[in-house]
């Protein structure tokens, strides 16, 4: 345990010099300073007769920017959770690196730990702090507050939690640059698979149903995703979508029901399964 918290602090250190992490941090700053401003200027909007707006108005327009917002910062943390994760293990064996650290009392496996925690850290440090900034701005400019801010948090946190589980395992393989490719592939790949169940559902098509539950189950960043809109939707526009039955389905930014509780579990069992495989595969590879 001490060479795992060793290594994860070692990975942290990493991390923070360099150039992508120093660059996300600033843009992440412009963004929310972005978006906080045109949350603001939602009450200079003119609404019927040209009255201004009411603030269960301002309100309603805000919940449906933060979705997009949201959107926006869950991708941005995704590229980052790839792009820091794909070459991490890859990169100390084209280096040489890897046989110092593991000519100590170090086992694979505590390497493969320790990047993992490490890399986890770093994810949900990103994840809460941006998120509670960004949270904070849209409740001091609009007044709105999502119903579930933490859970809100906690799913666009397990998205980065699986595709640096993801990189982190392609690492042990590949190259830095394939890995962030496959890894931001898989990304793009279970947003269009959940859009795809969603129409299969909307349309009754048991085909494209069946097919996004296969990809939302090898990859299940869509259905978090989902999860954390479904935090983010005031009771009016719920109670509205439902009343639609499973025409919206297919709308990845109106969701009427969290992730089944088995479907969180089998996240958390695919995680750690992903984990050990990564364990594995680097245990056996020759460095």
């Amino acid at each position: 345990m001490p060479a795992i918290l060793t290594l994860a602090k070692l990975t942290v250190w990493e991390a923070s010099r360099r150039k992508l992490l120093i660059a996300l941090v600033a843009l992440t700053v412009i963004i929310i300073a972005g978006t906080t401003f045109l949350m603001s200027r939602l009450w200079t909007i003119p609404a019927d007769h040209g009255r201004p707006p009411s603030e269960v108005e301002v309100r309603l327009i805000a919940s449906q920017l933060l979705v997009v917002i949201t959107f926006m910062f869950a991708a941005v943390l995704a590229l980052s959770s790839v792009m820091v994760a794909a070459p991490s293990i890859s990169a100390d064996v084209e280096s040489g690196l890897v046989l110092s650290m593991l000519s100590r009392p170090v086992r694979r496996a505590d390497l493969v730990i320790g990047k993992w925690l490490g890399l986890g850290v770093l994810v949900i440090i990103y994840a809460g702090g941006a998120g509670t900034l960004e949270l904070i701005g849209v409740d001091l400019t609009t007044g709105y507050v999502p119903p579930h801010p933490i859970s809100l948090l906690a799913y666009v946190a397990g998205m980065g939690i699986i595709l640096l589980t993801l990189a982190l395992f392609v690492s042990t393989r590949l190259s830095g640059m394939t890995g962030g490719i496959i890894g931001l592939a898989a990304y793009f790949i279970a947003w269009v698979g959940g859009i795809l169940g969603g129409v299969g559902v909307a349309l009754n098509n048991d085909s494209l149903r069946h097919s996004g539950t296969v990809i939302s189950l090898l990859v299940p960043t869509d259905q978090l995703w989902r999860g954390a809109v479904y935090s983010m939707e005031p009771a009016s526009i719920l109670a509205t979508a439902r009343t639609a039955g499973r025409a919206l389905a297919g709308n990845p930014f109106l969701v009427t029901d969290p992730p089944a509780y088995a479907f969180l579990a089998w996240t958390v069992v695919w995680v750690l399964g992903l984990l050990a495989l990564t364990i594995w595969s680097f245990r056996v590879r020759e460095v």
